[in-house]
């Protein structure tokens, strides 16, 4: 039995077959821009946290990437390489993450995730750094931030292991970030806090040490917020009423009680009552509380008084 091919059939077959193909490939060649002569015309910059603590903005990341002639406004699209914007990006200090991609309609996306830092650090050697919610060590700079600033006796490992949790719960509380502004740590490591308002130093003791670096936070945490908790109680009910200027030294160094040593200030502006002195009954004026002493002894005095 012979097999009967009908090859009219077959041939309009493929026709249609290779039309379809043609028409796939001139429907894909028309929505897909020729990149070799099309150019970049805008770049959208994300900067995560940009209006909190961090130092970058998307300003800052253009200034970046046009100093290393990498911004990709009128570039063409071939040209701009996304992996190289991003190492480039990654080089800076203050930058955690970068992503950057290309669309079809000539933009380029880049998305920045930065390190925040939550102290500067200035001691008693000169070295001058921030320290970021990690622990890492962040150069300082040029860019201004409203931080906690940390002086005194201070080692870059007992600013990154302890300082930096000491800070982020300072940070993480709305009263005490707005009223604590300095850390002071002491030769012998006890730690000093200076607020805002109020003439005055609260000493807080000594940070527990923790070697079990996840329970450390915790435990400073839970040992600031007692300290604290017991320091807004006396702001309440105890400066609140004798005056914020009164103790120039508060020490929560002891659970059971609060020490203050009164500002010098305040026993200076106290008047001094007038020595009283036996007047003889005769009809001589008295002396004045303003008299300058006269140098001999209060017996000689009594004795020269009695026998006038």
């Amino acid at each position: 039995m012979k097999l009967h091919i009908n090859w009219k059939k077959t041939i309009i077959a493929c026709i249609d077959i290779l039309l379809a193909v043609y028409l796939g490939m001139a429907m894909t060649s028309f929505n897909r821009p020729d990149e070799t002569v099309k150019v970049c015309t805008n770049v959208n910059i994300v900067v995560a946290d940009e209006n909190t603590n961090g130092f970058l903005s998307a300003q800052e990341i253009k200034r970046i990437l046009q100093r290393k002639g990498l911004y990709p406004v009128k570039m063409h699209m071939t040209d701009i390489n996304p992996r190289t914007i991003e190492e480039t990006l990654m080089t800076s200090s203050f930058v955690k993450t970068a992503e950057c991609y290309k669309t079809q309609d000539g933009h380029v996306n880049i998305s920045i995730t930065q390190r925040l830092p939550v102290l500067r650090i200035k001691n008693d050697t000169g070295s001058d750094y921030y320290v970021d919610e990690k622990g890492g060590i962040m150069p300082n700079s040029k860019y201004v931030s409203d931080l906690i600033i940390a002086t005194g006796n201070i080692s870059e490992s007992f600013a990154c292991g302890y300082l930096t949790h000491l800070a982020t719960s300072i940070m993480n509380d709305e009263l005490w970030k707005n009223q604590i502004e300095q850390i002071n740590v002491l030769p012998d490591q006890g730690v000093e806090l200076v607020p805002r308002v109020g003439d005055h130093v609260v000493f807080i003791g000594y940070l527990p040490h923790e070697s079990d670096m996840a329970k450390r936070k915790t435990t400073i945490n839970d040992f600031l917020m007692a300290k604290l908790t017991r320091l807004e109680k006396f702001y309440r009910y105890g400066l609140s009423q004798a005056g914020w200027n009164k103790y120039h030294y508060i020490s929560l160094e002891f659970d059971n009680q609060i020490i203050c040593k009164k500002n010098v200030k305040e026993i200076m502006s106290k008047p001094v009552p007038a020595p009283v002195s036996e007047q003889p009954a005769t009809s001589e004026p008295a002396q004045t509380a303003t008299q300058e002493p006269s140098g001999q002894p209060q017996q000689q005095q009594n004795n020269k008084q009695k026998t006038v």
